[in-house]
């Protein structure tokens, strides 16, 4: 028998993140600091509006691009927040959480031997889903001094001729770094000189705690030249109804949404009616969910001053990138270690690019209490690694 297997996605490393998690759930109290997920429940009104739209018998399909009602709300709620103004009939799509729109974004944009550019540590699915579209991923590696931030003289070096796409992710996963307007006005002059599309990922903007996000989309001849990703699933506790959008020019809008209709056909039609409630109703719950992540990560970062550990202050998502190269171990080790020895779960930096050896990613979505307990296990496995460094030293 032939192989019946497609090279290409054999090839794909399977994400780094799962495996910490699937161990963790099998171990007799282990506590888990290591999925992007709210511990929050959705709220009741968001709950109630999907029950509603159950009870009233809309378990039809919505048209291939969502329910007109829900992209006006998107629409109105882009205009409210960011400044921005789309039109909600061609240039607004409703999407199987935020990764779809990943997805037919960058098969959208891309030819074969197309350069993505994707600053990385970052999000598991942007170098698979280039991949799996025909692209080659070029990656730029973030670093630590520059608060993990992309910096114009970065973004310059990286481009070719081939290079068509760019990928911003902030704020950012797994970091937790954001990029402010002045950040994104130098990379703006760039990527207009330079002729790029961006995929812009701000699925975690309303979890910024340095001001307002700012998206690269509302500056000067950028909305023209952008895909704007957004969802559900993190500002309103929402994971689990895998509801998603994007917003960019009617052109590319248009294929993404030829080929949302051939895989997908649409998204949930429940999800569809709750998130409509959510864009008219949600904004104070979004604002005490930000408020309880920012007191978590006041503490965290805390923590980690006191145990003299090094980390920089994250300013958004819901993530801190610990510094565990002092321990002359990579990632994965210290990982295990950590799972093994104390029973917490983190994921190793590596999951989200070879740039991300030497950091953990800790999430702080989570409640108080429970950070609490796995900083406790965190700080005893430290204190005995640097005991066990002092050992070796005078050995």
């Amino acid at each position: 028998m032939r192989n019946p297997l497609s090279k290409q996605v054999v090839e794909i490393k399977p994400s780094g993140i799962r495996k910490f998690f699937d161990i963790v759930s099998e171990m007799k109290d282990a506590i888990s600091l290591g999925v992007g997920e709210p511990d929050f429940d959705t709220p009741w009104h968001i709950r109630d509006e999907g029950m509603y739209s159950l009870e009233k018998g809309r378990t039809f399909y919505t048209s291939n691009a969502g329910l007109k009602e829900l992209k006006i709300e998107i629409a109105a709620y882009l205009k409210r927040r960011y400044q921005l103004q789309y039109h909600y009939q061609d240039e607004v799509i409703v999407t199987v959480g935020g990764s779809e729109a990943i997805d037919i974004g960058l098969r959208a944009l891309l030819d074969p031997g197309d350069e993505v550019l994707i600053p990385q540590p970052s999000y598991v699915s942007y170098e698979p889903c280039t991949i799996l579209a025909g692209g080659k991923p070029v990656i730029i590696e973030l670093k630590n001094e520059d608060q993990f931030r992309l910096t114009p003289e970065q973004l310059e070096e990286s481009i070719t001729e081939k290079t068509k796409v760019l990928i911003l992710p902030y704020p950012n996963n797994p970091t937790g770094a954001i990029m402010d307007r002045s950040d994104l006005e130098k990379i703006a002059e760039i990527i207009i000189k330079r002729d790029l599309i961006v995929l812009s990922d701000e699925i975690y903007s309303e979890l910024s705690y340095a001001g307002e996000h700012t998206s690269i989309a509302s500056l000067p001849g950028m909305k023209e030249r952008t895909i704007l990703i957004n969802g559900f699933s993190k500002s309103y506790a929402m994971t689990g109804w895998r509801l998603g959008y994007a917003c960019g020019p009617k052109e590319i809008i248009e294929q993404m949404i030829k080929i949302h209709q051939f895989a997908i056909m649409c998204a949930p039609t429940t999800s569809q009616y709750a998130a409509i409630e959510a864009l008219k109703n949600g904004d104070e719950d979004v604002a005490q969910m930000r408020e309880a992540y920012n007191q978590r990560r006041r503490y965290l970062v805390h923590a980690f001053r006191k145990m003299e550990l090094d980390c920089f202050e994250p300013y958004g998502a819901f993530y801190v990138f610990p510094c565990i190269k002092e321990f002359n171990m990579s990632s994965e080790e210290f990982a295990t270690r950590l799972l093994q020895e104390e029973k917490v779960a983190v994921v190793p930096g590596t999951a989200f690019g070879d740039c991300g050896e030497g950091f953990l990613r800790i999430s702080y979505a989570y409640s108080l209490d429970r950070i609490k307990v796995a900083i406790g296990r965190i700080e005893k496995f430290i204190f005995r690694l640097r005991e066990e460094q002092k050992q070796n030293d005078q050995e």
